[in-house]
């Protein structure tokens, strides 16, 4: 019994560790491009060790340098995009959600349910299904180019809400009670009791938002036509122009790393309240 746990333990850890070579290799080959010159990458076979010049290339990305064609935004401004950009729609994702999912469990009024599920219904309309009315309605509201146009049409969350609710209906009625003979008021309660208790649901959801508003390829593609607006998925795609020899690899495998880090400093940050929140049935 023994040695058949020891030869399972073995097998296990061996197929996990060939999992992360094939996740992690393209990783590796991002960062071991991002080390060397364009024309050492174009050759063949590619470098697979380190060279000396990553610290050239992230400088010379993140500053928007290049010879070649295609775009030369700086990465510095794309990032900065990106992350207002996923910031805005988490936070107001969570804020809509929450304010939405309290109305519809605390509050008694016509149609309530009709509304709540109106929202539901809209998990079938993504914005992909529905992105050339909200494009024109975006271009007759002059907010192309801007930040307004890149996030007040992806802040609404038919699955927070949802979420939000199902939690609400496991909130005790007891709590509800004591609140209302403390004398507190629906927003006092919301604020001092509700959102307290829901700090894990919205860890969790503030990860999953922020990595699906940082990934936002399909609509900043249409909404935006001004290089200082392009978020960072965006800028890669215009910084490959065409055939190898004319994009600067070194360049867009750099910017392709640094576009990598502000997701995983989140993952990683808010790992333990992420994983509470989707597990945890004690909240």
């Amino acid at each position: 019994m023994v040695e058949r746990d020891k030869v399972g333990r073995f097998i296990s850890h061996a197929v996990l560790l060939i999992g992360v070579l094939i996740v992690a290799f393209p990783v590796y080959l991002t960062i071991i491009a991002a080390s060397h010159t364009a024309q050492d990458i174009v050759q063949a076979p590619m470098p697979l060790l380190p060279g000396g010049h990553f610290w050239d290339n992230i400088a010379g990305a993140w500053g928007g340098s290049g010879a070649q064609a295609g775009s030369k935004a700086p990465v510095a401004r794309m990032m900065f995009v990106s992350l207002v950009t996923a910031l805005v729609i988490a936070i107001a994702k969570i804020a809509i959600s929450l304010l939405s999912a309290f109305a519809i469990v605390y509050f008694r009024f016509p149609f309530r349910m009709f509304f709540f599920w109106a929202i539901f219904v809209t998990l079938m309309l993504p914005v992909e299904v529905r992105i050339s009315p909200t494009y024109k309605v975006v271009s007759d509201l002059g907010m192309l180019n801007s930040f307004a146009g890149l996030t007040i049409p992806l802040i609404a969350s038919a699955t927070a809400t949802f979420l939000f609710r199902q939690f609400f209906l496991t909130v005790p009625d007891e709590l509800v009670e004591a609140a209302r003979i403390d004398g507190a008021g629906p927003m006092r309660f919301f604020k001092d009791v509700l959102v307290p208790l829901s700090s894990t649901s919205i860890a969790a959801l503030f990860v999953i938002q922020f990595i699906y508003g940082w990934n936002q390829y399909l609509w900043p593609l249409l909404v935006t036509t001004d290089e200082n607006m392009y978020p960072v998925v965006l800028g890669i795609q215009r910084m490959i122009s065409g055939g190898d020899a004319q994009n600067e690899w070194n360049l867009i495998m750099a910017t392709a790393l640094m576009a990598m880090l502000p997701p995983a400093m989140v993952v990683i940050g808010m790992q333990k309240w992420f994983v509470k929140g989707l597990v945890d049935s004690e909240k």
